[in-house]
């Protein structure tokens, strides 16, 4: 029994530090593809919407997502999809690519907004860092207890 008391928690600090790994990734990305100085004219190939939740009493989520396509300076056709953009870019659109060329091109046609990005990167690390402490708290506390009640036990 102890062992899921250490497992749970365990798993969950193993998500959120993913999540955490994740996020500064992505956006260590989108500062690359603002900061390289490369733009190309893309163009809007697809937009679609993703919905979870919605079962019983919860909430409806839906995500905007938008399929791009562009031509990098050296004349190599990249196509990504990218997730938030604005509503009222619809599939034929012309946008301005944002990119960082190299082996992986990393594209984005989000605007570059550096303090918006950084704030909300910050904001997501801290709940995260939040949850891996309570997690490792929590494992802390639940064996001191259990050691102190195995001491009473005598054991």
């Amino acid at each position: 029994m102890d062992v899921l008391f250490y497992a749970a928690p365990g798993l969950i600090m193993a998500v959120a530090l993913f999540m955490a790994y994740r996020v500064v990734r992505r956006s260590l990305q989108m500062r690359s593809a603002w900061n390289s100085g490369l733009t190309a004219q893309g163009r809007c190939l697809r937009m679609y919407t993703t919905t979870h939740g919605g079962s019983g009493d919860s909430r409806v989520h839906t995500t905007l997502h938008h399929v791009y396509e562009f031509t990098t300076h050296d004349g190599r056709p990249i196509r990504f999809e990218e997730e938030g953009g604005p509503g009222t870019t619809v599939e034929g659109d012309v946008v301005t690519v944002y990119y960082a060329d190299g082996p992986q091109v990393v594209a984005t046609a989000h605007r570059p907004s550096h303090g918006r990005q950084a704030a909300a990167t910050v904001g997501i690390l801290v709940f995260l860092g939040v949850v891996v402490l309570f997690c490792a708290g929590f494992m802390v506390t639940y064996t001191e207890m259990s050691s102190g009640m195995d001491a009473m036990n005598g054991f």
